[in-house]
C-alpha cells in the first residue's frame, strides 16, 4: 500500500485490460458496423464517445481496439523475450567470444528501428497485424538480451553461483537453479515496460498504416483517420488518444513501481 505507483498503474492497466475482455464477449455496437444516417454524431446518451466518418461507434472501436493492442503487445514482447532471454543467460554463462558475438548482434539488430523493420517486413509480408508483431518482436529481443546478460553476470560472480561451479555443476544447471530465479524480478520490470512500449509502437505502425487492416479496429488508425476531422469533429481524436496514454501511463507506472519496490527489498536484504 506504499507504493501508490503500483496501486494507480495496476489499476489502469487493469481498466485496459478488462475492456479488452469485455470486448470479446459484448461491444455497445458492432464496432464495424455503419450508420451513415449519424456520421460524426456528438458524443450523447447513444453514443458516449461520439461516431466517426462511417457512422460507427467510438466506444466499441476503442473496446475492440485495446484487445488489438494488448494481444499484439503479448505477442511481440512473448517473441522478444523467447529470443533475448535465452541469449541473454548464453551470453553470460560462457562469456568470451560467445557473449562478444551475441551481444554484437544485439547491436547490430539495434541499427534497425521497429519502424524500418516493419517497413521490410511489410514488403514481404504485406501489411498487418503478424507484421507489426514480428517488427516489434525483433527491436524488444535485443533490449531482453542485454538486461537478461547484465543481471545475470551479477548473479554468477556471487559465491553461492561459485560453490555451485566448484561442486561440478554444469553451467546450464546453474544457470537454471541459481541464476533465472534471481532475475526474475528484474526480467518481470523490464517485460512490464517493454509491453507498454509495444503498445505504443502498435500505435505507431497503425498510424501509418503498417498494423492491423480494415476493418480491423486499431487505436492507431483511429487517430489516422481522425485527422480530417480534427476541427470538425476533435472527440475523434480525444478518446483514442486517451486509450493509449492510459495504457502506456499504466504499465510505465506499474513497472516504475514494481522496480521500486523490488530494489527496497534487495536494500533490506543487504
Amino acid at each position: 500500500m506504499r507504493n501508490l505507483r503500483i496501486l494507480i498503474g495496476g489499476a489502469m492497466t487493469l481498466i485496459v485490460i478488462v475492456t479488452a475482455l469485455v470486448a470479446l464477449v459484448w461491444t455497445p455496437y458492432g464496432p464495424t458496423a455503419i450508420d451513415i444516417l449519424h456520421r460524426l454524431a456528438a458524443p450523447s446518451a447513444a453514443h458516449p464517445f461520439g461516431t466517426d466518418a462511417f457512422g460507427r461507434d467510438t466506444l466499441s472501436m476503442i473496446m475492440a481496439g485495446a484487445e488489438n493492442s494488448i494481444i499484439v503487445a503479448l505477442a511481440a514482447v512473448g517473441l522478444g523475450a523467447v529470443l533475448g532471454i535465452p541469449a541473454g543467460l548464453l551470453a553470460a554463462a560462457r562469456g568470451g567470444w560467445t557473449e562478444e558475438l551475441l551481444m554484437r548482434g544485439a547491436d547490430l539488430t539495434f541499427a534497425f528501428p521497429a519502424l524500418l523493420t516493419a517497413v521490410m517486413i511489410t514488403a514481404l509480408r504485406g501489411p498487418g497485424a503478424y507484421t507489426v508483431m514480428i517488427a516489434i518482436g525483433v527491436f524488444t529481443a535485443p533490449v531482453l538480451a542485454r538486461v537478461t546478460r547484465t543481471a545475470a553476470g551479477v548473479i554468477w560472480v556471487q559465491d553461492y553461483a561459485r560453490a555451485a561451479r566448484a561442486l561440478g555443476r554444469g553451467r546450464g544447471a546453474v544457470t537454471r537453479v541459481h541464476i533465472l530465479p534471481n532475475i526474475l524480478s528484474v526480467l518481470t520490470v523490464q517485460i512490464t515496460i517493454q509491453l507498454s512500449l509495444a503498445i505504443l509502437a502498435e500505435a505507431g505502425l497503425s498510424f501509418v498504416g503498417l498494423g492491423a487492416q480494415p476493418p480491423a479496429p486499431s487505436w492507431g488508425r483511429m487517430l489516422n483517420d481522425a485527422q480530417t476531422y480534427i476541427y470538425t469533429a476533435p472527440f475523434l481524436t480525444l478518446f483514442p488518444g486517451l486509450a493509449i496514454a492510459l495504457a502506456v501511463l499504466g504499465l510505465n507506472m506499474l513497472g516504475d513501481g514494481l522496480r521500486d519496490a523490488m530494489d527496497l527489498r534487495r536494500r533490506r536484504r543487504a
